[in-house]
């Protein structure tokens, strides 16, 4: 294989990425720096007005409101991104919501609402985006956005997220086989701790999450949180070709909590 170097391995230029929940703190920070990579971005989110705004800050970029726990909405998605940008290359499955709530405390809707967002719309997105790469036919890169949750628990009240965390981690794994063929490479990105305001912190205060993330941080060795760009650069690398013999593999970013 001919070696590249660093600059044309980071270069994303002729490539369009997705990424989902992406008009705000982990997903803004990736699509911010595929696009400063070169990528054509689509800012995916929930929230229209975010993701208008989003996509302003990034060169070439455009906005796309979804739901991706709605499959129809999800495959509207992927057809803008191939009908305004020309293509799907690179898909990062961002959103998620992160709701704490003991399980005895809890309801089946509870159950369903994070699994249908996290889990079920993690799989609406990627097969989505693997039918158009595979018609493309010059493979492609899914990054998930799991949690160090997908591998030690952090605290009561989570259960349901964790097992949606676990269930991606698996469904990451599982999914690198069957696309390896196509040349669609899957991998998982594994964050501890970060600043951001859909964790109520960086932004908008959320007592409980607040308390949770006090008593998180003791256990950091690093002994602060990370910044979402943090997560952002190294969802680069597994965009680009520095990851290019990475498949099914998932890149924990959490200051060395799980050393703990």
């Amino acid at each position: 294989m001919e070696q590249k170097s660093v600059a044309e391995a980071v270069n994303l230029s002729g490539k369009v990425a997705i990424i989902t929940g992406g008009a705000m703190g982990i997903g803004f920070a990736i699509a911010s720096r595929l696009g400063e990579a070169g990528a054509k971005v689509l800012v995916a989110d929930k929230n229209a007005a975010a993701a208008e705004a989003a996509a302003e800050k990034i060169g070439g970029a455009i906005a796309c409101t979804v739901d991706v726990s709605d499959q129809a909405q999800v495959e509207v998605m992927i057809a803008k991104a191939v009908g305004e940008l020309g293509a799907v290359d690179i898909l990062v499955n961002n959103a998620g919501i992160y709701p704490t709530k003991p399980v005895m405390d809890s309801t089946k809707e509870d159950f369903e609402n994070i699994i249908h967002t996290n889990l079920m719309g993690a799989f609406f997105a990627a097969k989505a985006a693997a039918n158009q790469m595979i018609a493309q036919g010059r493979g492609g890169k899914i990054i998930n956005i799991t949690s160090i949750d997908a591998l030690h628990p952090s605290s009561v009240g989570l259960a349901f997220y964790d097992a949606s965390k676990h269930g991606l981690w698996g469904f990451t794994k599982n999914l690198a086989l069957e696309l390896a063929p196509h040349k669609i490479w899957v991998n998982a990105i594994a964050p501890g701790g970060v600043l951001t305001p859909g964790t109520g912190l960086g932004g908008t205060a959320n007592p409980d999450l607040t308390k949770i993330m006090d008593a998180f941080m003791a256990k950091i060795p690093m002994h602060r949180m990370a910044d979402a760009d943090e997560i952002g650069k190294v969802a680069l690398f597994l965009a680009s070709d520095l990851s290019s013999y990475m498949t099914g593999s998932q890149v924990v970013v959490d200051g060395g909590t799980l050393l703990s």
